[in-house]
């Protein structure tokens, strides 16, 4: 049975798999894990603007390691989860300050590095490195739940320790890269959330959803919990047409990335306006927008102040005098960079 699911996964991939991906070009362990990295979350086609962006800029792991974070960052901005972003960045280092700026190709040692899974860890050994791992991203899990009708929701232990073992079990020893990158390639195209084109799979003889009619069943979905809502007043102080843009903390949402002041209170606007040193002259309501994150909703409402500075004690390394239309190499979190384009707009 492993051999025939194992073999027949193969034979399809031969036959219709992806092999044209910017990523499976010049195949290296650095190539994969960023690949990899950009895919978490994410779409392929969404991916691959950004991938080829960030390989002509940072073509090797010391480029990427020699980098400011704000260059990083700025390359992010759009694809979102961007602690991801800011792990790349530091595992870089790792990879250039304690191992020689090869990746490792062990799976533990891999796992110890930021921002890396097991899973992620299995596809740079056996993508990047051509050696023996299993994994189990989102993909994966769907094409090996439906068809072993593995039920309930894969973030509980019981059942992601299950779907590991299948996924141990059915990784072939000596091509495990083409089986990996299938299962991904099946999940993405056939075994799809809705919709699957069963009829195309090449296990679909032996799929226990497909015969028993419960596709829909698996995986099981995730608790759903009612999301909370916060709101927050976005400062976007003017000056001679430019705007006043702070870095925010590296924890916490947006990490290092640049974005208008913020006060969750409206009656303390005013104690932020002194706090930055600037005197207000006019000021106006935008339209507000909700931002949805992946555990709670952020009420934005935009308030376009008019100022002038009081003085110019400002930290440089922390606040900035920007236009709108700035060029300059520095991240935004998506509200950021929508309330820009609506500030050159109404220009």
């Amino acid at each position: 049975m492993t051999q025939t699911f194992s073999s027949q996964v193969l034979s399809w991939f031969q036959q219709y798999g992806r092999k044209h991906l910017p990523w499976q070009k010049n195949v290296t362990p650095y190539r994969v894990w960023v690949s990899e990295i950009m895919l978490q979350q994410t779409q392929v086609t969404t991916v691959i603007p950004y991938f080829e962006r960030f390989m002509t800029t940072f073509p090797t792991v010391q480029d990427l390691a020699a980098a400011p974070q704000d260059r990083v960052l700025n390359l992010w901005t759009g694809l979102g989860y961007y602690a991801r972003a800011r792990n790349l960045h530091k595992t870089a280092k790792l990879v250039c300050e304690q191992c020689n700026g090869e990746f490792p190709e062990k799976v533990h040692e891999l796992e110890q590095l930021p921002g890396i899974g097991r899973s992620t860890a299995g596809a740079i050994r056996s993508l990047g490195h051509g050696e023996y791992a299993p994994i189990l991203d989102g993909n994966v899990k769907r094409v090996l739940a439906r068809h072993f009708a593995v039920a309930g929701w894969p973030g509980k232990t019981k059942v992601l320790k299950e779907l590991w073992q299948l996924s141990e079990q059915l990784t072939p020893e000596k091509d495990s890269a083409a089986y990996n990158q299938a299962m991904m390639d099946i999940g993405a195209m056939i075994c799809t959330r809705s919709k699957p084109l069963c009829e195309q799979c090449p296990v679909n003889s032996t799929c226990t959803a497909r015969e028993t009619d419960t596709i829909a069943h698996y995986p099981g979905k995730k608790p759903q919990k009612v999301k909370p809502v916060k709101a927050t007043h976005m400062l976007l102080f003017r000056y001679n047409e430019h705007f006043l843009l702070e870095k925010r903390p590296q924890t916490g949402i947006w990490g290092g990335l640049w974005g208008f002041p913020q006060s969750e209170e409206e009656n303390q606007i005013a104690s932020f306006i002194r706090h930055y040193g600037l005197s207000e002259q006019t000021r106006q309501q935008l339209p507000g927008f909700r931002h949805t994150f992946s555990h709670f909703h952020l009420d934005c409402y935009p308030l376009l102040i008019d100022v002038t500075p009081a003085d110019h004690s400002l930290n440089e390394n922390h606040h900035l005098w920007v236009k709108a239309d700035t060029n300059k190499d520095l991240g935004f979190a998506a509200p950021t960079v929508k309330l820009m384009k609506q500030l050159i707009t109404n220009k």
